[in-house]
C-alpha cells in the first residue's frame, strides 16, 4: 500500500509535494495495470491539501504524458506507447518482442492484385502486373496499432498460402530463400480516411503516421513495397542522427 503525505512545514510548495506523492502512487502495480486513480477529492483529503492543489499536481503529470484523464471515466496511468527505431531496421514482431510486447494479428488477407503505380515503380515492374498483396491489421493488448499493406515482387514466387502471422521476413526467407538485407524509408503525417479510421478505431481525420518502405535483398534488388499506417498516440518512432561534417 502506498502511503501519501505532505509536510506543511517544508519549504517546497504543497503542489510540488503533492506531485511527488502522486508520482509514487502511479508507480504502484495496481495503477500501472489500469486501475483508476482516486478522485481529486479523495486525494485532497488523504494529503490534507485543497482540491486545487491536487488538480495542479495532476495536470503536471498529464502534461508529461504519465497519466490521462477521461471525462466521465476518471484518471489512470497512461499506457506506454511502443517505440521503434530506424537505426536498426528489422521485423516489427521481433522488435516489439525485444521490448516485451507480443504483436497480435487481428485481420490478414493475401490476394493477387494489379500493381498500382507506386508499388510498380518501387519494385521495378510494369503498372498492372499481377503481384501478391498482403494486408494485415496488427496491434497489442487487444488494441489495433497499425495497418500494413505490402506488395511483393513476382520473382519471389509466393503461393498466397504462406502463414504471414509470423515475422514477415522470416516467413519470406523460409518460403523463398530470399533474405531481407536493407530498406529505404519515407515518413509522412497523414489524416485518417474513413475506412482506415474504422480499421484502427480512431475518428476520421485523426493524425496517423504513414511509413512507406522498400525492402531489398542481398543483391540490392527490391522485393517488397509497403505502406504502413500507425496510430500516432500508440506508437513512437525514434531516429538516431549523426553529423556528417565532423
Amino acid at each position: 500500500m502506498t502511503i501519501l503525505s505532505v509536510n506543511p512545514r517544508s519549504p517546497l510548495p504543497l503542489h510540488v509535494q503533492a506531485e511527488h506523492e502522486l508520482r509514487k502512487l502511479i508507480g504502484a502495480a495496481r495503477y500501472r495495470h489500469g486501475e483508476l486513480l482516486p478522485d481529486e477529492l479523495t486525494l485532497a483529503a488523504t494529503l490534507g491539501v485543497s482540491r486545487g492543489t491536487v488538480r495542479t499536481a495532476i495536470l503536471r503529470l498529464v502534461s508529461e504524458g504519465l497519466i490521462e484523464r477521461r471525462p466521465g471515466v476518471g484518471t489512470r496511468v497512461a499506457p506506454k506507447t511502443a517505440e521503434s527505431s530506424v537505426a536498426a531496421w528489422r521485423s516489427l514482431t521481433r522488435e516489439m518482442a525485444a521490448k516485451g510486447i507480443k504483436v497480435e494479428t487481428y485481420a490478414l488477407k493475401t490476394q493477387k492484385r494489379p500493381a498500382p503505380r507506386a508499388a510498380a515503380r518501387a519494385l521495378v515492374v510494369d503498372p498492372g502486373t499481377p503481384i501478391y498483396r498482403l494486408d494485415r491489421l496488427r496491434g497489442w493488448r487487444g488494441m489495433p496499432v497499425l495497418h500494413s499493406r505490402s506488395w511483393f515482387h513476382p520473382r519471389l514466387g509466393l503461393k498466397g498460402n504462406e502463414d504471414f502471422t509470423g515475422p514477415l521476413y522470416e516467413v519470406i526467407q523460409a518460403a523463398t530463400g530470399v533474405v531481407a538485407d536493407g530498406a529505404t524509408e519515407e515518413l509522412l503525417a497523414v489524416a485518417a480516411e474513413a475506412k482506415m479510421a474504422g480499421l484502427l478505431r480512431v475518428r476520421a481525420g485523426a493524425p496517423l503516421l504513414l511509413r512507406r518502405h522498400v525492402v531489398f535483398d542481398r543483391g540490392r534488388r527490391p522485393f517488397e513495397y509497403a505502406e504502413v499506417h500507425y496510430v500516432s498516440d500508440r506508437y513512437t518512432l525514434t531516429i538516431d542522427l549523426a553529423r556528417g561534417d565532423r
